[in-house]
């Protein structure tokens, strides 16, 4: 069963709805700090609250195994409904939860259990939505229609960083932090129920794709697509949430205003947007591994410098030009990865495998990325520290690149299993 492509915007654009919801707790980082973890009661709110980020990482795995698992006996289009309904309560949750000034330490307790239920319900996401993706397009589109995911997936970044500067712009710096940042939040609880209506009018796949897998019904999955698959992903992810801290990073380390920061973050999701459907369709007209290897070529040698360019102080179009640069790179990088592990996955368990596996590595190394940058950035005072820690992750990458399979269907462009 092949889809029109505008048919499939229905689950990409249900999966950026949630990505916005999971990552603008990341966005308000400070402004949160301040209602839930004030100055007077924590020494750290800032590291306190990217602690609490990250263990909204916690319950990924339990996640992805599930409403992954689900997915391969239910269908795609229950999990992903399941998610998005999920993700829905947890929203309104930390829209609403009274700040610490009102209710005490209930409230940083409930911010991390809305918290915790918001990474359930994402972690269960993407294995779901990407197997349904693979299975609707034509095969030899496939890079072009699981890139239209991830697009969608950083468009979210961008509108998080838009709403995040119109506020910033809008209000006082008191009232962004009593009211502002709830806004935003509320915002995407506004458009829940047209994600849902979305995606209950897509059709079924999970019968077709399992009627046309050789691998039958019980298939059994190499150790070592796994093994590599992981490493694939830890470098996507810690170098993507590297990426996504530019808006606490430049507030705090470069100085720059609340406004000018969310304008980082705005760069940050329209260059990866825009880069990650050129790097689906490339990685459909020349293979997956061609691509990725390029990205990561291109990408490491540049890290370091542009961090160091930032730091010298030449000004917001330096940072600016050099989140976009290291942006384009890392989607062309990271773009082929998620349809080359789920290509390489048998139908009957494609669905949790994937979401099991993308949920571990995220939950791994995304949840702790923005805490560890933070950390090692306040421990050794240098502004580079970020830098060091994203191209220590796509060396890993590259190696992963240079030893998986290509699994792009066209014609046999690798070498390896």
């Amino acid at each position: 069963m092949h889809l029109p492509l505008h048919k499939t915007l229905a689950v990409a654009a249900g999966n950026a709805l949630e990505f916005y919801d999971f990552l603008t707790f990341s966005f308000f980082s400070i402004q949160i700090g301040h209602t839930f973890f004030p100055a007077g009661q924590t020494a750290n709110g800032l590291l306190y609250t990217l602690a609490t980020f990250g263990m909204g990482f916690v319950t990924r795995p339990l996640g992805g195994l599930v409403i992954g698992r689900y997915g391969d006996r239910a269908g795609r289009r229950q999990a992903m409904l399941l998610t998005f309904t999920l993700m829905g309560v947890a929203l309104l949750g930390l829209a609403l939860t009274p700040s610490y000034a009102q209710i005490g330490v209930a409230a940083p307790v409930l911010l991390l259990i809305f918290r915790l239920l918001q990474g359930f319900a994402l972690g269960g996401e993407v294995g779901p939505s990407t197997a349904y993706l693979v299975e609707v397009a034509p095969p030899r589109r496939r890079g072009l229609y699981v890139s239209v995911q991830f697009a969608t997936q950083d468009l979210a970044v961008l509108a998080a960083g838009m709403v995040g500067f119109t506020l910033a712009r809008l209000l006082t710096p008191e009232a962004l932090d009593d009211w502002g940042w709830r806004v935003a939040f509320l915002l995407g609880v506004a458009i829940v129920p047209l994600g849902l209506w979305m995606r209950s009018s897509l059709p079924e796949t999970l019968h077709a794709a399992r009627r046309a897998d050789p691998a039958g019904e019980h298939p059994k999955v190499p150790a070592r697509l796994l093994v590599l698959g992981l490493f694939l992903l830890l470098s996507t992810t810690i170098s993507g949430y590297t990426l996504d801290f530019m808006t606490t990073y430049a507030q705090d380390s470069l100085k720059m205003s609340a406004s000018l920061a969310f304008g980082a973050t705005m760069v940050v999701g329209f260059a990866q947007s825009t880069s990650d459907v050129a790097a689906g369709m490339l990685s459909d007209r020349f293979g997956r591994r061609p691509v990725m290897l390029c990205g990561f070529a291109l990408l490491l040698p540049l890290v370091v410098p542009a961090f160091m360019l930032m730091n010298q102080g030449h000004g917001v179009a330096t940072v600016y030009g050099a989140m976009a640069v290291l942006s384009v790179l890392s989607a062309m990088a990271a773009g082929p990865i998620m349809v080359t592990i789920a290509e390489s996955l048998p139908a009957a368990v494609r669905s949790g495998t994937l979401a099991l596996l993308y949920a571990v590595t995220i939950s791994c190394f995304g949840g702790s990325t923005q805490f560890a940058v933070q950390w090692l950035t306040t421990t050794t005072g240098s502004p580079l520290a970020p830098a060091w820690y994203m191209t220590g992750a796509l060396v890993l990458g590259a190696v992963a690149a240079l030893l998986i399979g290509e699994s792009a269907p066209r014609r046999n462009w690798g070498a390896g299993p």
